[in-house]
């Protein structure tokens, strides 16, 4: 209910300060610097000018309750109805076109109606001094003014309806799983909007003045006269204040859709494909439907790419290991084990998901090694060992290699460096501490546990306490002390759960 409270006060605020200054601004100076009349009568017309007002308020608020109650309803009741949000989200697209209706309908005639009578029976009873011959090119200003009033309202309702528009929007999206935007009439033609507003902003300081004048040239004031030339200058510079403020708020009406669309083709350019949720009444609702249909179309490519990658990876990685019987499944557990060490360390998801990219294809370089020491089952010998510390380098070799550079230069630290020791004694650099790329004292871990407790021809894999003892002992001369105390962690953590699987089983 705040909305629809915070909208109304909006409406009213923007109507109340607009019929002030139409009224008792342009209408005050027109009638107070053209008409030579008394104190008494000035007294008078100020009287005839408040009941108009109070008249016009009146026939104005009856047609805004009739035109509110639709958009009333959806947020008096507390169980809304599809049709009822369909309803007040078409009276929402309608309500800045109304406000013309409301100005150009009860406003105006709520005003001039009362003020015509009102003046005709003062006159006659010789209370103003002012010629009956007055009223019609008084009315013609008061239709003037009016119509000036209706444009700039039209572009103050139409900023101000758009949160409504989108709450509307999202209530039926959220509810209903309905989208209230799509095949929507166009309550007003952009080309429409801007013909008119432009003719009437170009025409109406002519009019205005050109009746002002008419006015004054009854008065006896003729032109050359400098009293002329001070009043004419007033009438001009309020009429061209009223059209220039007129005119900056079609610009904005027009400019801010664009600016939105120009936003979300940047965030396109950086990767980003956010939906629009802007709502427009004009033909920017067809172009940010199309915007929004065409991110749909690049998420959908997004994510088929993104599984043809993902399955890349890891089919990839599974016909590496399965390269050797004895380090089938390897990659994909090495994955997982620097997953969790990352996510324990607090890296963020795309942080995380590189990580696990790397730790799938860590071993790509074994690619390039002979399948006789590859996959010897006694112990290498020395120059065979030697051979074997080539595949961090022909992997990295091989990741860079392919194109575009860019989409893989981030899983190659990892690829390259995951030998590496902590106290420098490693391969294939020798690097130390935190010279070491992330990437690899975090595989480091991962991949030396996993080879630890994996089966060999020459050996049987060891039990996992052995394995996580080994580590303990290693950190911060083989490890990354940092690194190993979260995989310890989380492997500490993981048989507290399973011994308690355990005992709830037995229990």
């Amino acid at each position: 209910m705040t909305l629809y409270k915070e909208f109304i006060t909006k409406l009213i605020i923007h109507n109340f300060t607009a019929s002030l200054l139409a009224v008792f601004g342009v209408g005050s100076v027109l009638i107070f610097t053209t008409l030579t009349i008394s104190a008494s009568e000035v007294m008078l017309l100020m009287l005839l000018l408040l009941c108009s007002v109070i008249c016009m308020s009146l026939c104005e608020w009856a047609l805004f309750r009739i035109h509110i109650a639709p958009i009333k309803n959806v947020f008096k009741d507390r169980d809304t109805s599809l049709d009822t949000l369909d309803a007040a989200f078409r009276q929402a697209h309608r309500f800045p076109l109304l406000s013309v209706y409301r100005i150009l309908g009860p406003h105006l005639f709520g005003f001039s109606v009362p003020a015509v009578l009102l003046g005709m029976c003062l006159i006659k009873n010789n209370l103003l001094n002012i010629p009956l011959s007055y009223i019609l090119p008084a009315f013609a200003v008061t239709f003037l003014v009016a119509g000036m009033h209706s444009v700039i309202e039209f572009f103050l309702c139409s900023k101000a309806v758009k949160p409504m528009l989108i709450t509307l929007r999202n209530k039926g999206l959220m509810l209903y799983g309905t989208d209230l935007v799509p095949d929507r009439e166009i309550p007003i033609s952009l080309k429409s909007k801007v013909m008119f507003s432009a003719i009437y902003i170009g025409v109406y300081p002519l009019l205005l003045f050109a009746l002002a004048s008419q006015l004054r040239f009854k008065e006896g004031v003729a032109p050359g006269l400098p009293e002329y030339w001070s009043w004419s200058m007033l009438i001009v510079i309020m009429s061209v204040l009223f059209a220039v403020f007129g005119s900056f708020l079609l610009f904005k009406n027009i400019s801010e859709p664009i600016e939105k669309l120009q936003e979300g083709m940047a965030e396109v350019e950086q990767g980003q494909f956010h939906y629009r949720n802007e709502v427009y009444s004009d033909e920017f609702a067809t172009v940010i439907a199309g915007f929004n249909k065409m991110i749909r179309g690049l998420k959908e490519r997004d994510q088929i790419n993104n599984q043809l990658l993902e399955s890349l990876y890891t089919t990839l990685a599974s016909a590496l290991d399965a390269r050797d019987p004895n380090t089938a499944g390897h990659s994909i557990r090495v994955a997982e084990y620097s997953v969790m060490i990352g996510r324990e360390a607090g890296l963020c998801e795309e942080t995380l998901d590189d990580l696990r990219k790397s730790a799938l294809l860590h071993d790509i370089g074994k690619i390039g090694i002979k399948d006789s020491i590859l996959m010897k089952e006694g112990r290498l010998t020395m120059e065979e060992y030697e051979e074997i510390k080539k595949h961090p380098v022909i992997g990295a070799s091989i990741l860079s290699s392919v194109q575009p550079a860019e989409m893989l230069r981030p899983l190659i630290p990892g690829v390259k460096y995951h030998h590496e020791r902590f106290d420098g004694h490693g391969y294939p650099e020798g690097l130390a501490g935190n010279d070491i790329p992330l990437f690899g004292r975090i595989m480091a871990v991962a991949d030396a546990y996993d080879a630890m407790t994996s089966d060999r021809p020459y050996r049987r894999g060891m039990p996992s306490e052995t394995a996580l003892s080994i580590i303990k002992e290693g950190r911060g001369t083989q490890w990354d002390p940092v690194y190993a105390d979260y995989f310890l962690k989380i492997m500490d953590s993981f048989s507290d759960r399973q011994l308690m699987n355990e005992n709830r089983e037995n229990g």
